[in-house]
């Protein structure tokens, strides 16, 4: 069992994550809109309900703000809920929920009670939806102090993530970039496999700038490592943060005095978005060792527009080329 492997989109390797989960776990329970009998909008929770039953599988009203809330109570309880958000656009019906008490629970009760629960939220573009059903949200909820999020980018490192998210004695907000739910196919082996929250991973070793990604961009970037080394005989390092909180700061700052260049490239808007975040901390950290102003590539600041001009919206690879060619020409 332990070397068996199955080649998983990123919605299976979460449902797999969701059921081997709640197979060892008689207190990790799903809850949300058309999670049951639907078996989600995304199918992320297909044949939970079938497997363990309507006590642990609930369906809810269409209300984020109670979704969350009762989440909040089972967890208090000594409950471990994962409540699912269908899109991130609409989780703050819930922010008061996770604000003001999912976050500080522990805090506002000196660690005699703390709030063990994953909100799961599909969220960025990429897939021609409506307004509300295509924002990157991330930066709202990393400024909030208790809330650990955590952001995958490949099946087999999302299902590694959520375990550990579910085993978390704090909340997480599990981020998911909708727009790789079925892009990419990896294998994933049946035995248990954690990722500690808080640690990147280089994705591409280089040695001539760090490209700095999350999501969806990270295939991006890495696309345009592999351009940069053919065109232009360049070596970049791609790091992946999977955690914007915690950051893993030391990650970052190695990598920077490695190659003396960064550029940071995320989906959402510039204006105080993780970009801005991951630059102030190779300042603190790696500011001697650069030999280059360090570059952003983002969405506008503007609201997200409708899907028929959602690509001209969102960065790209082209985006992400030309700020790194500008880097290194520097």
């Amino acid at each position: 069992m332990a070397n068996e492997t199955r080649k998983l989109t990123m919605v299976k390797a979460i449902n797999l994550a969701l059921h081997q989960e709640m197979e060892r776990d008689d207190d990790v329970m799903v809850l949300g809109e058309d999670v049951g009998v639907d078996e989600g909008v995304f199918r992320v929770t297909e044949g939970l309900l079938k497997k363990f039953g309507e006590q642990r599988v609930i369906d809810t009203p269409l209300a984020e703000g109670a979704i969350v809330g009762m989440a909040v109570g089972m967890a208090i309880y000594g409950l471990k809920p994962i409540p699912e958000i269908q899109f991130s656009g609409f989780a703050f019906q819930a922010f008061h929920q996770i604000e003001n008490h999912a976050a500080r629970y522990r805090a506002r009760t000196r660690g005699r009670y703390h709030i063990q629960m994953v909100i799961r939220m599909p969220y960025g573009g990429g897939i021609r939806a409506l307004e509300h059903h295509s924002e990157s949200e991330e930066a709202y909820y990393a400024h909030t102090p208790g809330l650990k999020i955590v952001i995958p980018s490949a099946p087999r490192i999302a299902r590694a993530l959520l375990v550990s998210a579910i085993r978390d004695p704090d909340p997480v907000v599990f981020f998911e970039p909708k727009a790789l739910y079925h892009a990419v196919r990896e294998e994933v082996p049946d035995a248990e496999e954690t990722w500690p929250i808080g640690q990147a991973r280089v994705a591409r070793e280089g040695t001539d700038l760090t490209l700095i990604a999350y999501g969806s961009m990270l295939h991006k970037c890495l696309e345009v490592a592999d351009r940069v080394k053919v065109e232009d005989g360049a070596e970049i390092e791609v790091i992946d943060l999977l955690s914007i909180s915690p950051m893993d700061g030391e990650a970052i700052a190695a990598s920077v005095r490695k190659t003396g260049r960064a550029v940071v490239a995320h989906e959402a808007q510039r204006n105080c978005g993780v970009g801005a975040e991951v630059m102030a901390r190779i300042v603190e950290t790696a500011f001697l060792q650069l030999q280059a102003p360090i570059r952003r590539v983002t969405a506008p600041d503007v609201v997200y527009p409708g899907f028929a001009r959602e690509r001209g919206w969102l960065p790209d690879a082209e985006h992400v080329l030309s700020a790194v060619r500008e880097t290194l020409r520097f």
